[in-house]
C-alpha cells in the first residue's frame, strides 16, 4: 500500500508495478487494484500501472532463482518459496 516501500524498505527500487503488454491486461490490472479498495489505516494501493516497455532478460545465474534454493517467506522462516513454473 506504501510509494516505495515494502516493510521497513525503501526507495524506487522497492515500487509496485504492474506492467501490461496491452490494453487488456491494463483493463484487468485496474480492476484488481480497485477492487482490492483502501486499506483502513493505509489508504489506497500504491501500484503504479505503466505499459511494458523493453525487456532484458536477467542472467543465467539469476533464472529459476527460487528453485536454485529458494529464499525465507519471513524473517526466521525456516521453509521456503518455491517457484513452479
Amino acid at each position: 500500500y506504501l510509494l516505495n516501500q515494502v516493510g521497513n524498505d525503501r526507495g524506487t527500487q522497492y515500487r509496485h508495478g504492474i506492467y501490461p503488454h496491452g490494453e487488456e491486461q491494463e483493463a484487468v490490472a485496474r480492476e484488481v487494484l480497485t477492487a482490492v479498495g483502501e486499506h483502513e489505516t493505509l489508504g489506497a494501493v500504491q501500484t503504479e500501472v505503466q505499459p511494458a516497455e523493453r525487456f532484458w532478460a536477467a542472467e543465467d545465474y539469476h533464472q529459476q532463482y527460487l528453485q536454485k534454493g529458494g529464499q525465507s517467506a519471513k524473517k526466521r522462516a525456516e521453509e521456503t518459496i518455491r517457484c513452479y513454473g
